[in-house]
């Protein structure tokens, strides 16, 4: 089940709101916090019920884990607690080993040695690179007093299988939500800020994501004859446009969820495209992963904090395991590396120019290393890759541009410059404008917004039948 379907949207949400509303706010939120969990379990069971078992698997190792490191830590027997810790983080990457890698780092193996090992192929369990990096959290705060260890099992479990964030982040630690499992109360102003945020989330997704990936789908179809130039540029551009509203849809989605049952969840989104450098980007892109990367492996290797060669290396592993954990393939590796070696580069020196730069410049050479980043990301055949970029170098045979490929560019002109003024600040700039200059007039626009976004992607909804979740394989 994913939040773009009329499933969703039309009977499992009302549902869910319905029961949560009117169940009252006692023993500490426990009883609403019971309603979120069951309602996780069934949201996630709807597509994987075997897998249901992994997830509460993994949330009752950690809750364990978690409770008896926080015992010993209160007693300052740190030895003991550390053993909990390791049991959280062994145990948790060996679910993600099992059922991500074993296919890969196998067909590793068989390419070492010349041997034949066959293993079976595991369907890759929905969201286990985000619960499992929740719960390993979870326990390692508890160790270092980030965060006080949760008794009760049915908030921890509601942590662990909150739905809206369930199946693509953002990744939250436990330590940023733990006050709202016990208190939170709700307000008209964050239902409305709730509501307002989930639909713009769903209007990313359906309004543009999908409507850009349709047309780099139409662009890697093209056979030989019909990839020019201008066609490879354009779709590339599309899949750069279509994976940032698909995951920023998400996410605000997520968010706005969340807002509604009375969290605050942190961003994972600051507008990545308007970036100055590949430094910023990583600090507006997917934030919640930067941030657990950073403080739970970066960090602990030791930082900046010993000199160069050392953070360069701490870097060369945090990015290794980045590009890793977007997927059990060489090019999300080499993903994870192209990005690793800018960021070095721009801590050598060029982070300093770049500041003296104009900020155009400095955007167009940003946006330049992004491209070329997501043609690397787009496929895990490498075929894919040789000829879009001999499609983009004129040296694909097909020619600069033709017919077909001017009626995709002038066709989509307008969804372009729409995709591009979405993708930074200026409609959230615009809404704080209203609001400042007349309260009641940003009253009815809201509203009108609202209930157009939502009709439009309702209808997008029924008539279209290209919804894809990118993030969903990971």
């Amino acid at each position: 089940m994913v939040f773009s379907s009329l499933l969703f949207l039309f009977r499992f949400l009302p549902c869910v709101f319905l029961l949560y509303f009117i169940t009252p706010s006692c023993m500490k939120n426990t009883w609403k916090n019971l309603v979120l969990f069951l309602a996780s379990l069934v949201f996630y069971a709807w597509g994987e019920p075997v897998y249901i078992v992994l997830m509460l698997f993994s949330t009752v190792v950690d809750y364990i884990n978690g409770g008896l490191a926080g015992y010993f830590i209160q007693r300052e027997n740190k030895k003991a607690a550390k053993i909990f810790v390791f049991l959280s983080v062994a145990i948790n990457l060996s679910l993600l080993g099992v059922f991500k890698y074993t296919g890969f780092i196998t067909g590793i193996w068989n390419q070492i040695t010349g041997m034949d090992i066959r293993v079976k192929e595991l369907a890759l369990p929905i969201g286990i690179s985000f619960y499992t990096f929740q719960t390993m959290s979870y326990t390692i705060d508890v160790y270092r007093k980030d965060a006080k260890p949760e008794r009760n099992i049915i908030n921890f479990g509601a942590y662990v299988t909150m739905f809206p964030q369930l199946i693509a982040g953002p990744v939250v630690r436990f330590k940023e939500i733990s006050v709202y499992l016990r208190e939170r109360k709700g307000s008209v102003e964050k239902l409305s800020y709730g509501v307002l945020r989930f639909v713009t989330g769903l209007g990313k997704k359906v309004i543009f994501a999908n409507q850009a990936g349709e047309i780099f789908k139409t662009v890697t179809a093209y056979s030989g004859e019909n990839l020019t130039t201008v066609s490879a540029w354009f779709g590339m551009l599309m899949f750069a446009l279509q994976i940032y509203f698909d995951f920023s849809g998400y996410s605000d989605m997520a968010i706005g969820l969340m807002a509604i049952f009375g969290f605050d969840i942190p961003e994972n989104f600051d507008y990545p495209y308007m970036s100055k450098s590949i430094t910023e980007f990583w600090r507006r892109w997917h934030i919640s992963l930067g941030t657990w990367f950073k403080e739970y492996v970066y960090i602990p290797l030791g930082g900046s904090r010993k000199g160069m060669a050392r953070t360069f290396i701490n870097i060369f592993i945090v990015w290794f395991l980045t590009g890793l954990w977007h997927g059990a393939s060489w090019n999300f590796i080499a993903w994870g590396m192209y990005f690793c070696l800018f960021l070095i580069i721009e801590k050598l020196g060029l982070l300093k120019i770049l500041d003296r730069l104009p900020a155009l410049v400095s955007r167009v050479y940003a946006l330049t290393i992004i491209y070329f980043g997501w043609l690397l990301f787009a496929w895990e055949d490498i075929a894919h890759h040789r000829v879009f970029i001999k499609a983009m170098t004129g040296s694909a045979g097909a020619g600069f541009v033709n017919n077909n490929t001017m009626y995709l560019v002038v066709s989509n002109a307008v969804l372009l410059a729409l995709l591009i003024i979405g993708s930074t600040n200026i409609p959230a700039k615009l809404g704080t404008w209203v609001c400042l200059k007349n309260e009641v007039l940003a009253v009815i626009l809201k509203t009108l917004y609202i209930v157009g976004i939502f009709l439009v992607s309702v209808a997008y909804l029924v008539n279209g039948t290209y919804n894809p979740f990118l993030y969903f394989r990971f």
